[in-house]
């Protein structure tokens, strides 16, 4: 809904564009409560998210740094469609993530988690769940997500995970890379699930040193 779409009659004809945008949030909010199997919710939600596209274009070009609850809301369904690695929405969701996390921004009321635990999170598992399925793991994604989130705090466990899904994104092709990754999961959470992959790649990098 825009300015322009809105009667001088209509309750919202001399509201802001951040109002009126807060508006269509709600009444899709409200459609989203409405369906009950989560797949349909998240095909919902990519069908509502280029509605937003414009605004959250303008509001990351204008780099105004307030609160934004639609700018939020809409990053946080952009992570919630990923699945297996949703490339276009895994890429469109990192320049908000970033400007969030410059600006200090926080998720809306109903998320328990701050945006940075969120986000590591979130990808983490997914590139986990994506993996087990047989999808390659994004792991240029992930690395840019570890970059951005270096300085938040966040447990952990919550790191370590970040830390793992990278490592098995670089075990076929960068094996001490993958190794250094698994030994950075450990020392976060050393029941983080790593340990035979490591010894795993330790003895496979000794065997190819050995036969050089």
């Amino acid at each position: 809904m825009t300015a322009a779409q809105v009667s001088t009659h209509h309750p919202l004809a001399n509201a802001s564009g951040y109002e009126l945008m807060l508006s269509k949030l709600a009444g899709d909010k409200r459609r989203l409560k409405q369906i009950q199997s989560l797949s349909r919710k998240i095909d919902a939600k990519r069908e509502m998210l280029p509605d937003y596209a414009p605004w959250i274009s303008g509001a990351l070009s204008a780099q105004g740094g307030g609160q934004d609850e639609v700018l939020m809301t809409v990053m946080v369904w952009m992570i919630d469609t990923v699945w297996m690695i949703d490339t276009g929405n895994f890429t469109a969701a990192l320049p908000i993530v970033r400007y969030a996390i410059k600006h200090k921004l926080i998720l809306p009321d109903q998320y328990q988690r701050t945006l940075a635990c969120l986000v590591v999170e979130e990808m983490a598992d997914t590139a986990m769940n994506g993996r087990v399925l047989g999808e390659a793991i994004d792991v240029e994604g992930l690395q840019a997500i570890a970059e951005i989130t270096q300085a938040e705090d966040m447990p952990d466990q919550v790191k370590a995970k970040l830390f793992k899904a990278i490592a098995y994104g670089l075990s076929e092709h960068n094996k001490p890379a993958a190794a250094d990754y698994f030994r950075q999961a450990l020392a976060l959470h050393p029941k983080c699930g790593v340990i035979k992959d490591l010894e795993r790649l330790e003895r496979e990098m000794k065997n190819r040193a050995a036969e050089k």
